[in-house]
């Protein structure tokens, strides 16, 4: 899978197999600190946008991952200061990253996406769905 990957998408320099645990671990940090499906999904939309946009290597992977997550909650949800903090903490231990990091990066990631956080439902539907599939069973 990782070889039809790579030749449908040589500019993209993560293979499928990283791509993915990349995204098992946002999902992991989602749910541990109580984020929503939806909350998740959108952050996968924003990932996988920087992926096909060539953005993603191996030195900012986690990083891109952590700053995903958080701009999704930030923007779906009603997170009090705490719950951001709770958040910030479990990026930071999760993906073993700095928050000053994580912080700096969350602005060039919002630039990347061309400031377009919110999502049309056609985008964040499929990975909602599977979500959901997924803690049903």
């Amino acid at each position: 899978m990782n070889e039809t990957f790579k030749e449908k998408f040589p500019h993209i320099k993560l293979t499928l197999s990283k791509i993915r645990s990349l995204k098992r671990e946002m999902r992991v940090v989602g749910e541990d600190c109580g984020l929503q499906p939806v909350t998740i999904s959108m952050a996968f939309v924003y990932f996988e946008k920087l992926v096909l946009q060539g953005r993603l290597n191996k030195q900012n992977r986690k990083l891109v991952s952590a700053a995903c997550i958080l701009l999704a909650a930030k923007i779906s949800s009603d997170l009090k200061k705490q719950e951001v903090k709770h958040l910030i903490d479990k990026l930071e231990e999760r993906f073993r990253i700095s928050r000053r990091e994580l912080i700096f990066f969350e602005f060039t990631i919002l630039v990347a996406l061309e400031m377009a956080l919110y999502l049309p439902e056609s985008k964040v539907l499929p990975h909602y769905r599977r979500l959901v599939q997924q803690q049903q069973s």
